[in-house]
């Protein structure tokens, strides 16, 4: 039986979902300091990897990157683990009942 917030569609709050590394000033700094600092320097400093500070400072490779990704997807298949992502779905979904329930 479904969890009621998968039934309801309920969303995370955004401080609250593991998903999101950054959150919108540290993009904002990103996108201003882009130019001025190494992106290696930028990917140490907000931890996360060189290629997501490229994507966030600059908006054509972003686009070029969604675009390449939704074609990989459509053509294979082979990142695709059915065990491994029955784990993850079930971890997440144990996740947002928490969130729920203390909310």
């Amino acid at each position: 039986m479904p969890y009621k917030f998968d039934r309801l569609k309920l969303k995370i709050p955004r401080d609250k979902d593991k998903r999101i590394k950054l959150d919108d000033y540290q993009r904002q700094q990103i996108r201003e300091s882009y130019n001025k600092i190494s992106q290696r320097n930028l990917a140490k400093h907000f931890k996360v990897s060189r290629s997501l500070i490229r994507i966030i400072g600059n908006p054509y490779i972003a686009e070029r990157v969604k675009n390449t990704r939704k074609l990989n997807g459509m053509l294979n298949n082979h990142y695709y683990n059915k065990l491994k992502h029955n784990i993850a779905i079930k971890k997440h979904r144990l996740h947002k009942k928490s969130i729920f329930n203390n909310l």
